[in-house]
């Protein structure tokens, strides 16, 4: 009798973690298949916006590389010099092609106020009132 009660009792857990690992399996294939759904959709609306840019690096790409190339030295050392680029305005390009960036001008630092005096306040001394 005893054995058939552990025996019982051994099969209804396996039942249950049979069942417990089904639940388990069916919410990570669930899962999955969200992440799979998640990611297509990404991929159908980003796919114009990457044709794009990989149709704007087709064209720019060659000028780009050879900008880099001419003016990389020059521009290196132009980064090294400023220090500070809060300091300067945003480059012009003037109607003959020349480039030019400005710096800022300081405002001069405003005088200093004179203090205004406070006048004095006697107060009586300890233990007297004045009325």
């Amino acid at each position: 009798m005893k054995h058939l009660i552990s025996l019982a009792f051994a099969g209804a857990l396996s039942a249950t973690s049979l069942a417990a690992q089904t639940e388990e399996e069916e919410g990570k294939d669930l899962m999955e298949r969200g992440m799979e759904l998640l990611f297509e959709g990404l991929r159908e609306e980003m796919s114009p916006a990457l044709k794009q840019m990989r149709e704007m690096a087709e064209e720019y790409g060659p000028a780009l590389f050879s900008f880099v190339d001419e003016m990389g030295p020059a521009f290196g050392e132009m980064l090294n010099d400023v220090k500070d680029w809060a300091a300067y305005h945003p480059p012009e390009v003037l109607p003959n092609g020349d480039i030019i960036i400005r710096k800022k001008i300081r405002p001069e630092p405003e005088p200093e106020a004179t203090p205004v005096p406070v006048p004095e306040i006697r107060m009586p001394p300890q233990g007297q009132t004045d009325l």
